[in-house]
């Protein structure tokens, strides 16, 4: 059944994604909403054009195989998550191309995105192929979230440095929307609001 749904998700075309969006709108933009659980629900609705962005999707694959570009695009050349460390297999280590920053091709437009460190998150936090409340409750899982509590969830959002790469990704690439700043804001009001997830 998993090879299944891999071949799947590996075919999924770009058109079975939402639209990109531009903009995260405000926490403040949620205080209408008085009951609680659909308040936290709205405002992770809000989250999932972050979390279902490609700058965020592919790096958070179900397989091992990273993707790229707006698309969803198998990575070309074709690497896989591996060794000791999950950093790539020997002799393609994903340091091997990725540095501590974006490098902008010469001659051409595009660039290599870079971060130091540069890497995959762990096979627990795949989404792609899953819908928003399934991610939602995978990430504030500590079994599938890295041990993260929800403060920790919180301080990864909005302050983590390779999260933060969404939002200068280099060029030939369409940041997340919004800001982390934002991004983080909205994270805190989630979690003030009990945490819910949509339905």
């Amino acid at each position: 059944m998993m090879n299944i749904l891999k071949t799947v998700l590996i075919a999924l075309p770009f058109a079975a994604l939402p639209a990109l969006a531009e903009d995260l709108a405000a926490p403040g933009s949620f205080a209408g909403i008085t009951d609680d659980s659909e308040r936290s629900a709205a405002i992770f609705t809000e989250m999932g054009k972050v979390l279902q962005h490609p700058r965020c999707l592919n790096c958070h694959p179900v397989d091992g195989t990273p993707r790229q570009g707006d698309d969803l695009a198998l990575h070309q050349p074709p690497v896989v998550r591996g060794g000791p460390a999950g950093f790539g297999a020997a002799a393609m280590r994903c340091t091997v191309c990725h540095g501590a920053e974006n490098v902008a091709y010469v001659g051409a437009e595009g660039s290599i995105p870079g971060h130091d460190p540069w890497h995959l998150a762990p096979l627990s936090m795949g989404w792609i192929g899953l819908s928003l409340p399934e991610i939602c409750e995978q990430i504030k899982d500590p079994a599938r979230n890295g041990g993260k509590s929800l403060a920790e969830l919180q301080d990864h959002n909005a302050n983590d440095g390779l999260v933060g790469w969404g939002w200068a990704p280099g060029e030939g690439r369409t940041p997340a929307p919004g800001s982390q700043e934002r991004f983080g804001e909205l994270t805190q009001a989630w979690i003030d609001a009990g945490a819910g997830c949509p339905s």
